[in-house]
């Protein structure tokens, strides 16, 4: 069922449409945002296709970091389709999610559900298609982006809010430094590594380039807006994985947001969150 509500903001209108794609393993459901009123210039910027962050097994297109960040992008003029790709299981409690209306999945199945939505919009928009997305979502986005290359569809770019890119977190003791009194728990690497193992299920999907692209082949990768937060322990695996894109020959333009702390999309009264929404707004339209 496709549901459509227009609302007026900052005197922008913004349509939203509930839909949803098919994919290999079954419908992909999808939210499509984009300005009410359409000129010649809106036909021609990229379409966004964003997912939200969640360490894999957590989020939906209801958090901020999906809604608010795909409505304010679209009073800017773009087109984005956020995607509901399949979660992993609850870590350590793989049978809490049995019942759930939609089963939960690992890798590759959150990978192909962004894969389908971006083969979707491929057909569809002008101006091309930009992937993105923040926290794990910036890993699943840059999986898809290397999936989209190897079948010779390539984005017109890439956009990546404090992802995380490699199987383990690297070590850094400048970044650790700075986070010890923020998430020190959460956040810790022991526990970040958990939540990629199981992600990926296995120890043979730990090293699957599709899953965690750092450390792998990057030759041919898209142009790339990085955005880190400041004190983020994730920050160590953005800062090496832009290092990895330069060395592969990508063109990649990266920000750290000074005094900025990880998952600040989801907080979109940050002038943070709209530093970085003008920031992917102005580098998609010329990427």
């Amino acid at each position: 069922m496709v549901e459509c509500m227009a609302v007026s903001s900052s005197g922008v209108n913004v349509l939203m449409v509930r839909d949803s794609v098919t994919g290999p393993h079954g419908l992909v459901p999808i939210r499509r945002y984009h300005p009410a009123v359409e000129s010649p210039e809106t036909t021609q910027v990229p379409t966004i296709v964003w997912a939200h962050g969640g360490g894999f097994f957590a989020g939906g297109l209801d958090q901020p970091e999906a809604h608010d960040v795909a409505w304010a992008l679209a009073q800017r003029g773009l087109p984005v389709v956020t995607v509901d790709y399949r979660l992993a299981p609850l870590p350590g409690l793989p049978r809490v999610s049995r019942g759930e209306v939609r089963p939960r999945g690992r890798f590759p199945l959150p990978v192909e559900d962004i894969l389908t939505a971006f083969r979707s919009v491929s057909g569809q928009s002008v101006g091309g298609v930009v992937l993105g997305g923040a926290s794990a979502g910036a890993c699943l986005a840059s999986a898809a982006a290397l999936r989209a290359l190897d079948i010779d569809l390539p984005p017109r770019g890439v956009v990546l809010a404090y992802g995380f890119f490699h199987s383990s977190h690297p070590r850094a003791r400048e970044i650790r430094r700075r986070v010890l009194d923020h998430r020190r728990l959460t956040h810790s690497r022991w526990l970040l590594n958990t939540l990629n193992r199981n992600y990926a299920g296995s120890r043979v999907a730990l090293t699957d380039r599709y899953a965690f692209p750092g450390g792998h082949d990057l030759h041919g990768f898209p142009p790339t807006l990085m955005i880190n937060a400041d004190s983020d322990a994730m920050r160590a695996s953005g800062d090496q994985f832009a290092t990895e894109l330069l060395s592969a020959g990508a063109d990649v333009e990266q920000h750290t947001l000074s005094g900025t702390r990880h998952a600040f999309l989801n907080r979109p009264r940050l002038d943070a969150f709209t530093t970085a929404i003008d920031l992917m707004a102005s580098w998609s339209v010329t990427c």
